[in-house]
């Protein structure tokens, strides 16, 4: 009785050593993710080990007892023995392969860190780097704007002053135009002033042969009528022969009772007019038929 006694506590001693020889190890698999909470698990699991430690020897130390009171408990205890072997030295093992992923663990947390400082290195150089661009890039765009406007500016006064020229050729060739209309039309005026004088010259001209003739004829009528009143009486308004009498020697009834010297004039003027068309006809019939 005691010795199935003492045999079932030695296997729930070793039970338990088991348990916490695999309870380290999980958590040593659940520090990957943590440093600080490996380096934790790795403290406890040493604190579980050394208790299972303590605990195996006090089992031991129980078997021994157990073996003095019989020959059958020595089996057991070389048992426990053995069982406490395995279990240590599967401690062992886990705590190196705990040992080995707590610095698989470090090395990769290292490399991260390394990893994390060399990407913010490089982030940084890369943000450092596009900031300058970006700088440079917005001084280059503010240059380049500001050459369009130059540009656009320079643009608008070309424009302007092209514009401007226009205006001015555009006036001058207006005033120009306008001179030159101006300079026809005093050419015109001065072509119809000329033509005008030419005309008043030329109808001067013809008024003064005109009254060059007129004139002429007069005193060609005066001189044939005075050389007709010197043939037919000597140039005496008194003269008479028979029936004529006067200057002219005109019957007496076409003087109608007036004997006077405008009278005798003007109808001898009727007469020779109204028979010959003037004295100068009167004269040549005279000179042809010695009497008019």
């Amino acid at each position: 009785m005691t010795f199935k006694h003492n045999f079932k506590k030695v296997l729930s001693a070793t039970a338990f050593a088991a348990a916490l020889v695999v309870a380290p190890a999980a958590n040593v698999s659940a520090a990957t993710n943590d440093a600080s909470s490996t380096q934790q698990s790795a403290t406890a699991t040493s604190q579980d080990q050394q208790a299972s430690q303590d605990q195996a020897a006090s089992q031991s130390s129980a078997a021994n007892q157990s073996s003095s009171t019989s020959t059958s408990s020595a089996t057991s205890t070389s048992t426990v023995k053995k069982t406490t072997k395995k279990a240590k030295k599967t401690t062992k093992k886990s705590k190196k392969k705990a040992v080995r992923k707590v610095a698989k663990k470090t090395t990769k947390k290292k490399a991260t860190k390394k990893a994390k400082k060399t990407s913010k290195k490089s982030t940084k150089k890369t943000t450092k780097a596009a900031t300058a661009a970006v700088t440079a890039s917005a001084g280059q765009s503010q240059a380049t704007d500001q050459q369009d406007d130059a540009a656009k500016k320079a643009a608008e006064a070309a424009a302007k002053k092209a514009a401007a020229a226009k205006k001015a050729a555009a006036k001058k060739k207006a005033a120009a135009k306008k001179k030159a209309a101006a300079k026809k039309a005093a050419a015109k005026k001065k072509a119809a002033a000329k033509k005008k004088a030419a005309a008043k010259k030329k109808a001067a001209a013809k008024k003064r042969a005109a009254a060059k003739k007129k004139a002429a004829k007069k005193s060609a009528e005066k001189a044939a009528k005075y050389w007709i009143a010197m043939r037919e009486s000597g140039g005496y308004y008194t003269a008479r022969n028979g029936s004529c009498y006067g200057r002219y020697q005109l019957l007496i009834s076409y003087l109608g009772g007036d004997l006077s010297k405008k009278n005798q004039e003007r109808t001898a003027d009727r007469y020779v007019y109204g028979r010959y068309g003037s004295w100068v006809n009167a004269k040549r019939f005279w000179l042809a038929h010695n009497w008019y």
